[in-house]
């Protein structure tokens, strides 16, 4: 067995955060006639109304929010569509799977009530999806589709009205719309003639509650859209269906199938799902997309470009000229739609600060944890909203409170709440984010940056080897704040959650990984710290560090020696940094065999370190290792296993027998034991 050992793990705890201090590793290795359109979330027309057109002979309908329908009809010409349904958007996804799970809610209903609510985020489908059944039930000849725009519940009583009308429904009067109305529920629970109903876009569960249709049998069908994840649209038998965005084969065949149509399968290229990706598979933003791709002739590549170019603003990239399937708002408004309602839900003032916490982090989530840190905590108490006769003095924002907001969001499908999915328990969309960003003053993400930081650093766990999912996440969750914040976290020093994330990707064995981002980080500490700077010189004795852990070793001695020359000359010899950087730049002469050289600097290091630190320090059992180690490689046995047997004597009395380096150290040492045959 060969020896394995022991690395560092403590390099960024200190007030200056230190550089990463090696040790040695062992040598191993779309429809009918219309009367209204009203529609929600993703239909065209939504928000227009339009004018009104008969059903049946000697029927009239005119629009009974301005005044009453007083002809009935004599008789009833089926079928009826009530209120327009929405034509299908261009490239329109048939959306398989999740078609299957809407018909499985559908199959598992009572005769009494069969409804599904289509609850997701702005832009992703839900009004089309309901558009493809109510297109269907069309053409298959259901008697009855009415489709009532519900943001407003008097959108879905006048509706109803009409519809008590058309049907001749008993006990319709056409001079009280919601004794009408409430005609038209009676007769839906009642009939054997087949209809649909779907109310699109519910935004007040509590509105809409006396107004939900039944069918007792069992001829009917309820299709509701909401933004909501709200308890009470889902009672009483309904049941929730989640609408998420494209899977990233429907995302892609869209771009195709689009570009294609409209002959410009030529603005084709092998960026298509790459572009895809980039879009979140969101459908509105697919819609958007290939409209401006079309209008300006860009290709795959040119328009990601474009796209992923960080001075363009959603406007301008995602135009609402390019609304060419008639969603009726800038992509931002769509997405943020709901968001002044959730600022205005308890706990009131703390919903934008919240989501612009969420949106300089990564979207594919961070931990829940993030949330109860004082951190987090003292920057919603400082970016809530007041209310109008609230204190001065009013107290700080509380972990529950916290809790209650993140909710909130959820409830308006702003973000994704889920603790199920720990680490990434709390998401939000990538277009979300974007957006929430773009409208953020630009004071904010200085203060912003600092307070995230601050939380993902309190939450970082020491080693974190042995929580991997965890130290991913607050990874790509640091790169992701760092890379939206425009280098708040480097004015002035680096931030240390900075060099948690790098050392983190050494601990994890990450090289390649490790060697990118210290390159980028150190490039950075050197154009706005200065190449002077004590902590510009931590980051390239880092860089210098993942050279080695990634084989490339005379790069490694390069920087090493270059870095220790300049921490000589602005420290001196003895300090820690300068004794670290002398430790590190003798692995790298051992690991490209230079072992006399090595030994030669570590017996200096382990001296110093022992008049500087003291012996007992772990920065001196580290070098005293490192020499065992180099002993050992030069085949000189005895002294290796002599040095070794000290070492762990000291790493038990200082650290403990259970300590990670206690345990390597004992490993090395029989390895070393048996390879010398004794």
């Amino acid at each position: 067995m060969t020896p394995r050992w022991p690395r560092r793990r403590k390099g960024d705890d200190e007030a200056v955060p230190a550089a990463f201090d090696n040790t040695v590793p062992a040598p191993r290795h779309g429809s009918a006639e219309s009367q209204q359109v009203t529609v929600g979330d993703g239909g065209v027309g939504a928000g227009r109304d339009v004018s009104h057109n008969a059903f049946g002979q000697g029927s009239q309908v005119v629009d009974n929010r301005q005044t009453h329908i007083h002809h009935t009809p004599r008789e009833v010409t089926w079928p009826l569509e009530v209120g327009t349904v929405p034509g299908l958007a261009s490239a329109f996804q048939p959306r398989s799977a999740l078609r299957d799970q809407v018909d499985a809610a559908r199959a598992q209903g009572s005769a009494a009530v069969l409804t599904q609510v289509l609850s997701g985020g702005g832009g992703v489908g839900k009004s089309q999806l309901a558009a493809a059944y109510a297109g269907e039930a069309l053409r298959d000849g259901t008697d009855l589709v009415l489709w009532a725009s519900a943001v407003e519940v008097q959108q879905v009583v006048t509706l109803y009205a009409q519809a008590a009308v058309l049907v001749a429904a008993p006990g319709t009067t056409g001079a009280d719309p919601e004794r009408d109305a409430r005609a038209l529920l009676s007769w839906l629970a009642t009939t054997n003639r087949r209809w649909l109903v779907v109310l699109d876009d519910i935004t007040d569960p509590t509105a809409i509650r006396g107004w939900w249709p039944a069918s007792r049998t069992g001829s009917g069908w309820v299709l509701a859209t909401t933004r909501l994840h709200d308890a009470s649209l889902t009672g009483s038998g309904r049941r929730r269906v989640r609408v998420d965005v494209y899977t990233p084969v429907e995302a892609a065949s869209y771009l195709r199938t689009r570009l294609t149509d409209d002959e410009a399968g030529h603005l084709l290229d092998d960026t298509v799902d790459e572009l895809a990706t980039a879009l979140g598979y969101l459908p509105l933003a697919l819609g958007h997309a290939a409209a401006y791709m079309l209008n300006q002739d860009l290709t795959c590549t040119r328009y990601l470009k474009l796209y992923n170019d960080s001075s363009r603003r959603l406007h301008e990239v995602l135009p609402e000229a390019a609304d060419a399937d008639g969603y009726g708002r800038q992509i931002a408004t769509t997405l943020l739609l709901s968001l002044d309602a959730a600022q205005r839900t308890e706990p009131a003032g703390l919903a934008r600060a919240a989501l612009q916490v969420a949106a300089y982090l990564d979207p594919a989530g961070h931990p829940h944890a993030l949330w109860n840190t004082p951190a987090v905590l003292a920057h919603l108490t400082a970016h809530r909203t007041p209310a109008p006769d609230a204190a001065d003095d009013a107290p700080g924002v509380t972990a529950e409170e916290a809790e209650a907001v993140l909710r909130v969001l959820h409830r308006y499908a702003l973000i994704t709440n889920d603790r199920r999915q720990e680490p990434r328990a709390v998401r939000i969309h990538a277009l979300t984010a974007r957006a929430i960003r773009e409208t953020t003053p630009v004071a904010a993400p200085a203060r912003l940056a600092h307070a995230t930081a601050e939380a993902l650093l309190g939450m970082w766990p020491d080693p974190d080897v042995t929580h991997p999912g965890l130290a991913a996440a607050l990874r790509t969750n640091t790169d992701h704040l760092h890379r939206h914040t425009s280098n708040h976290l480097l004015q002035h020093q680096v931030h240390p959650v900075l060099y948690r994330a790098g050392n983190s990707l050494l601990y994890a064995g990450l090289a390649s990984a490790a060697v990118a981002y210290w390159d980028t980080l150190s490039d950075l500490s050197q154009q706005i710290l200065g190449s002077d700077h004590l902590q510009t010189l931590t980051t390239r004795n880092n860089l210098a560090q993942s050279y080695w852990q990634a084989g490339r070793t005379s790069e490694a001695i390069a920087v090493h020696e270059a870095v220790l020359t300049d921490q000589e000359r602005l420290l001196g010899p003895d300090h820690p940094q300068a004794l670290t950087t002398r430790n590190n730049l003798a692995t790298s002469y051992w690991q490209a065999g230079r072992t006399s050289e090595a030994i030669t600097l570590l017996e200096t290091v382990r001296t110093d370190r022992e008049r500087v630190l003291g012996p007992d320090h772990p920065h001196t059992l580290t070098t005293r290792n490192n020499l065992a180690a180099s002993y050992w490689q030069a085949g000189r046995i005895s002294e290796a296993v002599t040095l070794l047997e000290a070492v762990l004597s000291d790493l038990e009395r200082v650290l403990g027998s259970g300590h990670p380096d206690t345990l390597i150290a004992r490993d090395n040492l029989a390895a070393m034991r048996r390879s010398a045959g004794s």
